[in-house]
């Protein structure tokens, strides 16, 4: 299933406000990363993304399942990186399966540290992009490009109370992983002047 016009127009628009810089520079060092909890259905497509992803591109391109790791993933972001990629499970009320491409909003410099500090440790059973990006930075990793790709996922039964672990994404989120990795495959040819997937 390829991208719908939408997706088409949302990946123009995002490679244009969020990588515009680093492609004019040359891009040479990219993260992809893949967020999210395997043991929590649909919040597992970050991990899933990223692991059908390892091996498709150039060496310049690091795809990692960083899963629940917002610690790790804030340390490696201090490794010289010039753009990032974050993938995960984002319910913005769309239908299940539906893509996005959002650039994070990042709370402004000085507030950076007291968003991170006491609150990462605390919540990282549930991994939040924005609040990882502001710790890198409390770190001193360096503001980069960034889009976080993320996908609608299937609502949880509003019988069911208590959050349970459930292995395995639903199937319209399933459905839409071979999707991420052509948004991902177009955005690496973007960056990497037309170079196309290893697979």
């Amino acid at each position: 299933m390829g991208m719908d016009r939408n997706e088409q127009q949302q990946l123009r628009q995002a490679l244009e406000e969020a990588f515009a810089q680093a492609a004019r520079g040359g891009l040479h060092r990219l993260l992809v990363a893949g967020i999210g909890n395997l043991f929590l259905g649909d919040d597992g497509f970050g991990c899933v993304v990223a692991q059908r992803a390892r091996g498709r591109y150039p060496p310049g391109v690091k795809v990692v399942d960083f899963g629940i790791r917002g610690l790790e993933l804030a340390y490696a972001l201090l490794d010289d990186y010039q753009a990032l990629i974050m993938i995960d499970a984002v319910p913005r009320g769309g239908r299940p399966g539906t893509l996005y491409l959002l650039k994070p909003l990042l709370p402004p410099e000085d507030q950076a540290a007291d968003l991170a500090a006491g609150r990462l440790g605390l919540e990282a059973h549930s991994l939040d992009p924005v609040r990882v990006l502001a710790y890198a930075r409390a770190l001193g990793a360096p503001a980069i490009p960034t889009l976080l790709m993320g996908c609608e996922p299937t609502p949880p039964d509003e019988e069911s109370v208590e959050e349970e672990l459930q292995i395995g994404l639903t199937p319209p989120v399933q459905a839409a992983v071979e999707r991420a990795l052509l948004l991902l495959d177009a955005i690496v040819a973007q960056l990497y002047a037309g170079t196309a997937p290893t697979n």
